[in-house]
């Protein structure tokens, strides 16, 4: 059962004076935990004589929040050690964000907290708890905020106790932009030695978002509930979170107050906490032990690497710049100090940019190649900044206004304010580019087809071709930040491997973008004779993206049960959602002849483009269904069901952007993740069916609650993490029989055998990424 299904039927547990009628009328408004509007249609229909609980009821938590609300440290109070001294409960100033009308503050209240304050941004909620309460507890203060943007001053409360707040704004659906501005605000607004305390159902989602925001200056603790056993929903458990602010620079373990045999009960619940806190285990002993760790900007300020305010010589600390909610793209980087006797230097602070295309070079990805970078651009501190898919498209003046005030905090203490950040750049790697093709459809938007050579290219195409100036076909979508949605390779047509020297010459006599605004405006650009003449065309036996290369290298994990597991004739059934430029689905159909392909595509215009510029080709083993991949699937499973096994799918791979970057998915688009589809997905597989999705995410708790939806449906998970891209391949075999390490070498092998390439050689990079699909833990 997913959070949403949980929360709604607790709230119907709530309810049950209420009747049939008005238990429906509450659930109807409950589609959107963050909508204002929805809750104050819940309250107005609810009212408030009759308080509604989340999660603990106060019996269960009194003797542990009032201890911890009096004592300076998290430990409770009568634990080993020095006991902790008290405070008078009049003295601890308390803010209770996202009230609604529990009577939470109320008990807090009678028991002594009198300096409560009160925020819920429904306006209906907040005037029936002040009417409420106003004769019999006048101190108590209540307010309409938001709690992501609280009108308070720094420094303001002793305490924040968050009843359901966080798991409320953290909707796998939305992302983690909402939980980030609050958790930002939780921590601008406690006191040094204050405390948040948490109480959340520990699902992992929530957990990967707010372990590593309280890492450095927090002490950390989490405690298990005792349940409610008059509860008719006693199998869910409530966790009690609590951070108290503190100055150690020092990452500490975070202590657990658990009764591991009270939990037994509540598997499937604890083992999401258990395996994030491992997973969290795991990165603080690595901050412990000094490891090359990716430190978050708040954590480099709170002196992580020691005081950023001075400048450190030989200092080096890997970073991650940016979050939803704060800037447009997410960012990796490093931080370099000039080493000792370095200099003079032309600036005491920069910016230096390197594109995704040459991210990998020794220059950039060496420590030796970087300190070289530093001396050159003669900055006594240098913060690098490697571009990757994400971002790597978009206008550098935009990425420049995004990085600015994120950088700057990054400045030694001897930069003026208010001068301007020298912002230095690599190459893009793009010797030439021409556009060949633009246009706005209206499912997808704008949509571009341009040719480009690159000033370096991989070391087997250098190898195999005797021109190195190799013509590259791109198509973006630019709504996703004008990601690059598939690449070719262009031949001369029946060449045996080079772009023509006439076609390379009309190509270079283009001028080339020089990327004013957002690109898609593009500037002074011809479109040349070859991109229509059909001299040149896309070479189908190479795949240039590296994860079209993984998708194909997890059909070993099918290579297994070929024999005798097919459906449709002896042939593998395989269905690809998402067209793109259909060089993934040509690939297969050229170098898989076991396969009986069929792609689905949402956008008639996208198909069009595959046609008239790719060289996609429809014929009796490759068909294409304009058509919604979700209710294609739906239809595949249900025709199964009523005994129909020609229907079952052998292979399903979802390879689709999506069109909401707030949802914190680049791909694929939530829907394809939603467990409901997955459920659907695994009914619509043969019985040693396998399911592929390229997943691209920066945010670990997104991708982190993809993993947990993927473990309630599927046993059998592997993954191959693609170290040049944030593309990771997640493979999801119906099967329940667990595969070992030998099988997997054994496929690999079957699966070199399968491809059919004119140039066998070209197989081997997935061959090579075969190897490194690995169970998914």
């Amino acid at each position: 059962m997913g959070k949403k299904d949980r929360q709604q039927q607790r709230s119907v547990e709530g309810n049950n004076r209420g009747g049939g009628k008005k238990q429906e009328e509450l659930l109807k408004t409950l589609g959107d935990f963050t909508s204002k509007e929805n809750w104050d249609k819940f309250f107005t229909i609810r009212g408030s004589a009759d308080s509604f609980e989340w999660y603990a009821e106060w019996p269960h938590l009194q003797t542990l929040l009032t201890r911890l609300l009096l004592c300076q440290s998290s430990a409770p109070a009568g634990s080993i050690g020095e006991p902790s001294p008290a405070v008078e409960a009049a003295e601890v100033s308390i803010l209770v964000p996202g009230c609604g009308n529990s009577s939470l503050s109320e008990h807090l209240y009678d028991a002594g907290f009198k300096n409560i304050t009160n925020v819920d941004f429904s306006k209906v909620v907040i005037s029936d708890m002040l009417r409420k309460n106003v004769r019999e507890r006048p101190e108590m203060k209540w307010r309409v905020m938001d709690m992501t943007s609280m009108q308070f001053a720094n420094e303001s409360f002793n305490a924040i106790v968050d009843k359901g707040g966080l798991d409320a704004l953290m909707e796998p659906q939305l992302g983690p932009r909402l939980g980030n501005l609050y958790l930002a605000e939780v921590k601008r607004l406690l006191k040094f030695g204050g405390k948040y305390i948490c109480l959340t159902l520990a699902e992992s989602h929530v957990l990967d978002l707010l372990f590593p925001k309280f890492r450095l200056g927090w002490k950390m603790s989490l405690y298990a509930i005792a349940p409610d056993p008059s509860s008719r929903n006693s199998k869910l458990r409530t966790f009690m979170v609590v951070a108290e602010k503190d100055n150690n620079t020092v990452v500490s373990e975070i202590s657990l107050y658990m009764d591991e045999c009270s939990v037994e009960a509540h598997n499937n619940q604890v083992c999401e906490l258990y395996d994030a806190l491992e997973r969290e285990k795991r990165v603080r002993s690595e901050y412990l032990s000094g490891s090359d760790i990716l430190y978050s900007l708040e954590e480099l300020n709170l002196g992580a690497k020691g005081n950023l305010k001075e400048l450190e010589p030989g200092r080096r600390a890997k970073l991650i710049l940016g979050e939803p909610g704060v800037s447009h793209y997410i960012y990796n980087g490093i931080l370099l100090d000039a080493q000792q006797d370095s200099g003079p230097f032309s600036y005491h602070f920069g910016v230096f940019l390197v594109p995704k295309t040459r991210v990998h070079e020794w220059l950039f990805s060496s420590e030796e190649g970087q300190w070289l970078i530093v001396a050159s651009s003669k900055a006594a501190r240098l913060v690098m900044i490697l571009l990757d898919s994400s971002n790597s498209n978009a206008a550098m003046e935009d990425i420049q206004m995004d990085l600015s005030p994120l950088v700057r905090q990054l400045a030694p203490g001897n930069c003026v304010d208010g001068v301007q950040i020298p912002f230095m750049a690599a190459s893009d790697g793009i010797k030439h580019r021409e556009v060949v093709h633009q246009v706005t459809s209206a499912l997808t938007g704008p949509i571009v087809v341009d040719d480009v050579i690159y000033e370096k290219i991989d070391n087997d195409l250098n190898h195999r071709f005797s021109s190195k100036d190799l013509i590259f076909r791109r198509l973006i979508f630019q709504r996703t930040e004008s990601l690059v949605q598939s690449e070719a390779l262009l031949l001369t047509e029946g060449s045996k491997g080079t772009s023509s020297e006439a076609e390379i010459k009309k190509l270079q006599a283009a001028p080339k973008s020089r990327k004013k605004g957002r690109q898609g405006k593009f500037d002074s650009l011809t479109i040349g004779s070859h991109a229509s003449s059909g001299e040149l065309e896309a070479d189908h036996n190479y795949l240039a993206s590296s994860y079209h290369n993984g998708i194909i290298s997890g059909l070993l994990l099918i290579s297994l049960h070929l024999k005798g597991s097919t459906t449709a004739g002896g042939m593998v059934k395989t269905v690809v959602i998402g067209l793109g430029a259909g060089l993934l689905p040509m690939f297969m159909k050229k170098c898989l002849p076991s396969l009986q392909i069929e792609v689905v595509e949402l956008d008639p215009v996208v198909r069009d483009v595959a046609r008239d510029y790719f060289g996609f080709r429809e014929d009796e083993r490759l068909k294409v269904h304009v058509a919604d991949g979700i209710e294609f699937v739906r239809e595949k499973a249900d025709s199964g069901a009523e005994g129909n096994c020609t229907c079952k799918i052998d292979t399903l791979i979802v390879d689709v952007d999506s069109s909401d970057s707030s949802s914190g998915l680049t791909c694929p688009a939530a829907d394809f993740v939603d467990e409901s589809f997955l459920l659907t997905v695994k009914n619509s597989l043969s019985e040693q069916g396998l399911f592929i999705i390229n997943l691209v995410s920066r945010s670990s708790a997104v991708k982190g609650a993809v993993y947990s939806r993927l473990k309630k449906v599927f046993s059998n998970l592997f993954s191959l993490q693609l170290e040049e891209d944030v593309n990771e391949v997640i493979f999801a075999l119906k099967t329940d029989s667990p595969i070992e390490e030998e099988q997997l070498s054994e496929a690999c092998e079957a699966l070199a055998r399968s491809l059919e390439l004119e140039k066998q050689e070209w197989g081997q990079k997935i061959i090579d990424a075969s190897k490194f699909i690995k169970p998914l833990r």
